[in-house]
């Protein structure tokens, strides 16, 4: 699969491109179980809502799950991925995002190359994140909102707060933008929440402001995002290194499979 030259400008002028129902249900049950497996291992990768034993955010379950493995080398994903960035991509992180009906919290507002500049040294925004609906995404249950073009302002802040609300990773709420910092994007920019049916997928810049709001429906939300970079852009730590689970350090260029994932979901659940 390739995007067509009005889907790869919609890339390049808004900052995101939504793919509705690119995986189907059958896949998309696939994924699912892999995930109800996966946030049953307990370790670092594992992060709760605070004050809850709700799951959050899973890490690097494409380690462990070979259903992930085979997604993320899927031609209908790698190939627009390398279409939009390089040839030569690997892995730099994955995870998924979990809003549980009627708590499922909120993720502060942010671009996602700050925290990955601050804390691993990626020396430029060669990165695409890849967001696979997992489930139905509506406006009740906590959608990400994006800010339309505001990736070409480049970052809108440079640093982060000085206490870590996370030890197991670096938290939006770090780097988060001020209301005024908001309010002026928003003017310029305004504001956009891509919706649609589990297996839709969703591309966006690491420099788009992005966010969302708690899940106020009674409807799971679960978003798997993939986040791949350039292998000409290796992460320079200068400080201590951030957990395995966080930062996938394979620097070994993916190969996309001979067949899509849909004709891999026996092999690799066998």
């Amino acid at each position: 699969m390739r995007l067509n030259q009005i889907q790869f400008d919609e890339y390049r002028s808004n900052g995101f491109l939504l793919l509705e129902s690119l995986l189907d249900q059958r896949e998309v049950e696939v994924l699912r179980s892999a995930f109800e497996r996966d946030s049953m291992i307990p370790g670092p990768q594992v992060i709760t809502e605070e004050g809850g034993t709700e799951v959050r955010a899973v890490y690097s379950s494409h380690q462990r799950q070979p259903e992930y493995a085979g997604l993320i080398r899927d031609p209908r994903i790698l190939r627009p991925v390398q279409q939009l960035l390089s040839d030569d991509v690997y892995i730099y992180q994955f995870k998924i995002n979990a809003k549980s009906a009627f708590g499922g919290d909120k993720w502060a507002w942010h671009q996602d190359y700050l925290a990955w500049r601050l804390a691993d040294g990626l020396p430029a925004p060669r990165q695409i994140n890849v967001g696979v609906f997992l489930d139905d995404v509506t406006e009740f249950n906590g959608p990400v909102i994006f800010l339309p073009g505001s990736h070409r302002d480049g970052l809108v802040r440079e640093g982060r707060e000085d206490s870590a609300k996370s030890d197991q990773h670096l938290d939006p709420d770090d780097i988060s933008l001020t209301p005024r910092q908001l309010a002026q994007l928003v003017g310029r920019h305004g504001m956009s929440s891509p919706k649609g049916p589990a297996g839709s997928i969703v591309f966006f810049s690491p420099e788009i402001v992005h966010g969302s709001a708690p899940n106020m429906s009674p409807f799971t939300r679960r978003l798997l995002i993939a986040t791949y970079n350039d292998v000409a852009n290796l992460p320079q730590p200068s400080g201590q290194a951030r957990p395995a689970h966080v930062v996938c350090r394979e620097t070994e260029p993916l190969l996309a499979l001979d067949v899509p994932f849909s004709q891999n979901v026996e092999t690799v659940t066998a």
